[in-house]
């Protein structure tokens, strides 16, 4: 095909993209992909749906191989899907480097902005010093485990899989605070509910049920995130562990980061014109209080 014919039928194929391509859509994706959280999120989710994807090509190849129909038991595709999943995992361990930065400035955030109780106020205190904990110790495995810094240093081990549990238990520590914030949160919810009600009289406006809405639909989210995320924190924690199934903790992992990109995702989008109409809170919203917290997967 010559030159001058292929670049009018390109500028068909363009033409046609752009017609089915939602803009606002790729704007909203880009603007969300553009923030490190974000990206993160859209590789976990990659990582282990990469990692469910394995044991079924696995078995697969071996009911091919029963059947006579290959000549090998393993999957060549799982053995490099696998390796791209670990270079993912490697990766966003490497990327969560600066993360200690967001958690100085929520500890400086925390003695500056106003809390709906003071219960809530030490919840966040004790989260965010247990993610000061977290990631020195996080960054140290790393660097022990590929051998960047020496196995002990002065009169100190530095054993990648001793520090790994002791970052996990400090996670750990967070998620079940955070489980103790939520429910904090649940009875601040019903509150406010009570509250429109009362000044409203029995039913709320369209703007304030939107309101309304949007808090419980980050509850619930939050609640998920959380759910999934406790047994993994645990299971991290133990030098043996509790959960002997790698698809079990592939699916846990799947199901934060999706519950998490859903969050993030709606965070990041632009606000309705209903949206902007919507009556001012007196106290600070489930989503403020959410946005203060800290996600970690692995």
């Amino acid at each position: 095909m010559s030159l001058s014919k292929s670049i009018p039928a390109l500028e068909t194929i363009i033409s046609q993209i752009s017609q089915v391509v939602n803009p606002d859509f790729i704007d909203h994706l880009v603007r969300y992909l553009g923030t490190w959280s974000g990206t993160d999120k859209l590789f976990t989710i990659l990582q282990y749906t990469l990692k469910l994807l394995i044991p079924l090509l696995n078995l697969r190849a071996r009911l091919q191989y029963r059947a006579g129909l290959r000549t090998t038991v393993s999957s060549d595709a799982a053995t490099r899907l696998g390796k791209f999943a670990s270079t993912i995992s490697d990766s966003r361990t490497l990327w969560r480097f600066w993360g200690l930065l967001p958690i100085i400035q929520w500890l400086i955030s925390l003695e500056r902005n106003p809390h709906p109780t003071k219960k809530i106020l030490g919840i966040e205190r004790l989260q965010a010093w247990s993610m000061m904990g977290y990631y020195p110790l996080e960054h140290l495995a790393y660097l022990a485990s590929h051998e960047v810094i020496p196995p002990r240093l002065w009169s100190f081990s530095l054993s990648p899989g001793a520090m790994s549990i002791w970052s996990c238990r400090f996670w750990a520590a967070y998620v079940v605070l955070q489980i103790a914030h939520l429910r904090e949160d649940w009875k601040h919810l019903q509150a406010r509910t009570r509250s429109y009600r009362k000044a409203k009289g029995t039913s709320l406006n369209e703007n304030e049920k939107v309101e309304v809405q949007k808090r419980w639909d980050a509850y619930w989210n939050e609640l998920l995130i959380n759910i999934a995320n406790l047994p993994l924190a645990l299971n991290w924690s133990m030098e043996n562990g509790f959960i002997k199934s790698d698809v079990l903790v592939s699916i846990l992992n799947l199901v934060a980061a999706l519950a998490s990109f859903r969050s993030g995702w709606k965070a990041t989008a632009l606000p309705s014109s209903s949206a902007t109409e919507a009556i001012e809170p007196q106290e600070p919203t489930l989503d403020a209080i959410a946005a203060t917290g800290y996600e970690v997967t692995d």
